[in-house]
């Protein structure tokens, strides 16, 4: 349900439909992006314990609360990384959440992941002959740790619909938000229209997709760049206005303070333009966040089956749901 720049979640809550995403900022721009935003307007800041910049948001907010907004009108969303999947580690990690945050209670707290890591201060790997591939912790199961968090405002990041089924099943409780990946390459029409029909609002991160080597920007297919054009704005704005015209709420990702301001000007589409940037997704299905083609000492493999991607098949392990 829309009003104005705001959605209604199943809680009656209102969340801003623009978001500042904060995934990938290096040390230190991230204090200067929230500060900027809030400045100019946004509302809604999504933020996790695994993104390691938490303390420097908390430093953005001392700056623009209560001076620039009130507590009460900003939407705070968190996530419980895959090391606190254990449900005596769930409440400890939201309380170190607050703390580094500097503030008393999140508007919406997400499971990041249906997958969980050993509980260790840091990422470890499967062995030192494998040093690019997690060691996964397979004992506790998703609704060992959704029961941990239903005391909360709560909500999943990355499930896939088998994985809403398996929890709501076996609490009676359906999350409040799925924030997924979501672009015109990967629409994922079967998730949406099963999250509409149970309530659940989605988000969007990687509205922009990803600057993977040797393929193609999505804002620079011809046809969004035509879109932009007509409408006077930047391919930026369309693919923000994509996932809005979706109903989606979309937390585009940025430091630079141009692109800040720029992202939260939203731009309308015409049922023609949506149709327009929908079809460069024909036929070419992409999912940039697969945790099974992580190779890299920093993004380290999982060998575990989330989406049911192509790349996923080989995965020795499969999601635990009960």
């Amino acid at each position: 349900m829309s009003d104005g720049k705001y959605l209604t979640l199943s809680t009656n809550a209102k969340i801003p439909q623009i978001g500042l995403g904060t995934w990938l900022s290096k040390p230190h721009e991230v204090e200067n992006a929230v500060e900027i935003a809030v400045r100019n307007g946004y509302r809604h800041l999504d933020l996790a314990m695994i993104y390691k910049n938490q303390d420097e948001v908390g430093r953005a907010l001392k700056k623009v609360v209560p001076s620039v907004v009130k507590r009460e009108d900003l939407f705070i969303t968190s996530k419980l990384w895959n090391c606190s999947h254990r449900p005596e580690h769930v409440e400890p990690e939201l309380n170190e959440t607050l703390k580094q945050l500097g503030i008393d209670y999140l508007d919406l707290y997400l499971v990041h992941w249906p997958v969980a890591f050993p509980h260790t201060g840091q990422l470890i790997t499967i062995s030192e002959e494998n040093p690019n591939e997690v060691a996964l912790d397979l004992e506790p199961s998703l609704v060992d740790t959704w029961k941990a968090m239903i005391a909360l405002p709560i909500g999943v990041s990355n499930f896939s619909i088998k994985h809403i089924q398996g929890i709501a099943d076996a609490t009676g409780v359906w999350p409040v938000v799925d924030q997924i990946e979501a672009h015109p390459l990967l629409p994922q029409d079967d998730l949406v229209a099963f999250c509409k029909e149970h309530n659940i609002h989605l988000t969007a991160y990687s509205p922009l997709g990803n600057n993977l080597a040797g393929k193609l920007k999505i804002v620079d297919y011809p046809e969004v760049q035509a879109v932009a054009t007509k409408l006077g704005a930047t391919p930026a704005q369309v693919l923000v206005a994509w996932g809005v015209y979706r109903g989606y709420s979309v937390i585009p990702k940025s430091v630079q303070e141009s692109r800040i301001k720029s992202n939260f000007q939203q731009v309308t589409l015409s049922k023609e333009d949506y149709d327009t940037i929908s079809s460069i997704g024909h036929n070419k299905h992409t999912r940039f966040n697969t945790p099974i083609t992580y190779n890299t000492p920093n993004d380290k493999k999982w060998d575990i089956n989330i989406f049911d991607e192509e790349a996923e098949k080989s995965a020795t392990h499969q999601i635990k749901i009960i």
